[in-house]
């Protein structure tokens, strides 16, 4: 089952309409392209990792892509500035999470409420690694925008991002070829945003996200991507998410934390809790999935500059994903 076959684009026409606020035509001038065609470009360019220049290309080469954006071959098609335009309006009226709540509304109507759980975790999304001196530095942390540090060049500060940020990321050495573990772990730096999301665990959409720098925490954006509309209280997460803070604001919430639990500091984790992470892991290795197929199928890569253009084009790729897990899931129970 295809897209177009399965998916009510329709629903998404109303926040498309609110976010662009187009006139009546009466003043005269070219008329706008159809915002739901408009939007289902944007699909196709999360889905394959295309820039507007290549969006315009393989739309005008491909059959298929004229056939799903409804278009024939003697048809006007957009070209890679009126696509930029388009989502820049979404940016602009920064609709994107809207967009997300009605398609969210949807699912939930055909049936496929948040329940079971939720489960949480985080991913850095990469932007392009900039050089800047250790002045330009400091001014970018200490919160000054592009144009406060370049003001008597424009166009280089329109290609600064000091919304993005540096981070450290570590992952866990491999066994020695003996089979000796050593304390080496590795750290790699990484530079861009973070895509926060929250899914629910029985039918593994995404319910709630967030986009941040990469050097925010992920354990202070829970409450901010838990959806209160899942019937079922368990909230699973790792290690980052496990504060004194976060366990009280859950319980007095009427979530039922099951958190990864750190190792003690100085001594061995206990067998019991050791065994309780490895339970707790099974299902968080869903959310995973998720952040693994945006990732390496959909290329999910931040070419754009600050952030409210990167939660746009992260935001994308979470209701993409969602639009195919709907796929999916109506193929599943469709009739043969």
């Amino acid at each position: 089952m295809k897209l177009n076959e399965v998916v009510p684009w329709e629903v998404l026409r109303k926040p498309l309409a609110k976010a662009l606020k187009r006139s009546d035509g009466a003043k005269g001038g070219r008329p706008p392209f159809d915002p739901v065609m408009m939007f289902k470009i944007l699909v196709l360019q999360a889905l394959y990792d295309l820039s507007d220049d290549q969006a315009e290309f393989v739309i005008n080469d491909r059959l298929s892509f004229l056939r799903f954006l409804g278009l024939s071959l003697g048809d006007k098609v957009p070209d890679a500035k009126t696509i930029w335009l388009f989502r820049e309006h979404l940016v602009q009226a920064r609709a994107i999470n809207n967009l997300f709540a009605r398609f969210d509304k949807h699912l939930s109507k055909s049936g496929y409420l948040a329940k079971g759980g939720q489960i949480v975790d985080a991913t850095l999304v990469a932007a392009p690694r900039q050089r800047n001196s250790d002045g330009e530095k400091e001014a970018i942390k200490s919160g000054k925008t592009a144009k406060e540090i370049w003001p008597d060049e424009p166009a280089k500060a329109a290609q600064k991002d000091a919304d993005a940020r540096w981070t450290v990321k570590f992952s866990k050495a491999k066994p020695d070829v003996d089979g000796t573990v050593r304390q080496r772990d590795i750290a790699v730096p990484s530079f861009g945003y973070k895509n926060h999301a929250a899914i629910d665990r029985h039918c593994g959409f995404i319910r709630g996200w967030n986009v941040t720098s990469a050097s925010a925490h992920d354990g202070a954006q829970l409450r901010n991507v838990l959806n209160p509309d899942n019937t079922g209280s368990k909230v699973w997460a790792d290690t980052a998410y496990r504060s004194k803070k976060n366990e009280a604001w859950l319980e007095r919430n009427g979530y039922e934390s099951d958190i990864h639990h750190r190792k003690p500091k100085g001594r061995p984790m206990s067998e019991a809790t050791s065994r309780a992470n490895g339970r707790r892991s099974k299902v968080h290795a869903f959310v995973e999935h998720v952040f693994a197929r945006q990732k390496s199928q959909m290329g999910l890569f931040i070419r754009t500059i600050g952030i409210e253009r990167a939660r746009v084009k992260i935001g994308m790729a979470n209701i993409v994903y969602n639009l195919t897990r709907y796929v999916w899931h109506q193929g599943r129970t469709a009739p043969a």
